[in-house]
């Protein structure tokens, strides 16, 4: 195993979906088999939208922990714990925060993006505008080298980059650039075609119970073009033949793509195929996943033990840290 970090996280906004499997926790998983790695449940950053009532942040983190355990993460391979677990994120923050200029918080794409698209919340905080910086905190306070993330994500992380060069041309090389890590993430349309979303309202849970999986599927759009069961279709522009790439094999992508253009199959029997086929993969996390809901006292031991171990490295990061910025008291006893 390579003695690179690889750090990642999630905001904690509860039970995930199959956007956030495919799209992150499947490379989680396979990462844990070549470097060190960090995965952790963001609720500090959950407060940055959500701030006016937290009464369901620390349920949702518990809720996407077990997912994400379900889903293969394991605690003796992986450190998993809780942002707010390990304050150190905050002293980390408030030192970034010194050396970050407000105009380059509000230039941040997203940013603006994030404003238009929740404009039913009050967003001009100090939280929400230095999120950057708190994620930049998140990163190099392990001394990450690598940040998964698809091609399309990459120019999220260029100002923490832009962060950790600064720091490092005032205080010294205390902390390694992070690098984007690219990993595969296929787009995971949701039930109306556009991108699977809570906020959308037109996600598959991995906890969803077979019954609520097969009438989801019956409500699958499909190609628009396609009005009668004898029509042909057309399986590149359908939403069902989306979800296939992503839950059958190459030939039975095949079969079920000649047998739509041929009209031998309707949209009905192809929402109950695809239906059965997403249970059948499902089906060992969901098993998994409603144990661990069960037992909530064993998957808090799993995050505090690995909150305190996350926290041994980041004392030690703050001892750097603090040495290099001049604020080590310890030193001035001589």
């Amino acid at each position: 195993m390579s003695s690179k970090i690889v750090l990642s996280g999630m905001r904690s906004t509860g039970a995930l979906h199959l956007g956030n499997y495919f799209g992150a926790i499947r490379n989680w998983v396979a990462l844990q088999d070549q470097y060190q790695c960090y995965y952790f449940a963001a609720d500090w950053h959950a407060l940055t939208s959500d701030y006016a009532d937290p009464s369901k942040i620390a349920q949702n983190t518990l809720e996407a922990a077990a997912d994400w355990l379900a889903s293969g993460l394991d605690p003796e391979r992986s450190v998993i714990f809780v942002q707010s677990l390990v304050p150190e994120h905050a002293e980390l923050f408030l030192l970034l925060g010194m050396i970050t200029s407000k105009g380059a918080l509000e230039r941040v794409p997203t940013y603006k993006e994030q404003i238009r698209e929740l404009s039913s919340k009050d967003l001009d905080t100090f939280g929400f505008l230095g999120y950057p910086v708190l994620q930049t905190a998140d990163i190099i306070l392990y001394r990450a080298h690598f940040v998964p993330v698809g091609e399309d994500q990459v120019s999220h992380l260029e100002l923490s980059r832009e962060i950790t060069r600064r720091f490092n041309g005032y205080y010294g090389e205390i902390f390694p650039e992070p690098q984007p890590l690219l990993t595969q993430s296929p787009r995971v349309p949701g039930l109306d075609g556009r991108k699977m979303s809570k906020s959308y309202g037109n996600a598959i849970y991995l906890g969803d119970s077979p019954e609520v999986i097969r009438q989801k599927c019956k409500e699958m759009f499909t190609d628009p073009e396609r009005l009668r069961r004898q029509d042909p279709g057309r399986p590149d522009v359908c939403n069902l033949f989306a979800f296939h790439r992503l839950f059958s094999s190459p030939e039975q992508q095949e079969e079920v793509a000649a047998q739509c253009r041929a009209a031998t199959i309707g949209c009905v029997d192809d929402k109950k195929l695809l239906a059965e086929r997403i249970i059948a993969f499902l089906e060992p996390i969901r098993a998994r996943r409603e144990a661990l809901i069960a037992d909530r006292s064993t998957l808090l031991d799993i995050l505090e033990a690995g909150s305190r171990k996350a926290r041994e490295r980041a004392q030690q990061t703050l001892e750097l840290v603090r040495g290099a910025m001049g604020l080590d008291y310890r030193q001035l006893r001589g």
